[in-house]
């Protein structure tokens, strides 16, 4: 993973919305929730979860998937993985 693609994830994460959301994804596991499921959860308006979600797609962290008229959203833990081996990977290296 880049630097830019890594500080493009932590960057959306690092909304309080976005993370909340995420966060519920990566308790819901592989079989995700619907976007109806997180709005109830998190009380969050239509137009707005829907404009964060946007967001966490575009960085890759986010995978929708329709089912007839419902849309189901699962957390991407191959970019979750990636960003975690990333600054892992940089522990303890030392500055030089």
């Amino acid at each position: 993973m880049n630097d830019e693609r890594l500080a493009k994830c932590l960057a959306e994460l690092g909304n309080i919305t976005r993370l909340r959301i995420f966060k519920l994804l990566v308790k819901a596991g592989e079989e995700g929730i619907s976007v109806g499921c997180i709005q109830s959860e998190l009380k969050v308006p239509a137009s707005t979860l829907s404009h964060h979600i946007t967001k966490l797609v575009s960085a890759d962290l986010l995978i929708q998937k329709r089912d007839g008229r419902v849309l189901h959203c699962t957390a991407n833990y191959k970019t979750l993985d990636f960003v975690l081996e990333e600054l892992r990977n940089q522990c303890c290296m030392g500055l030089k």
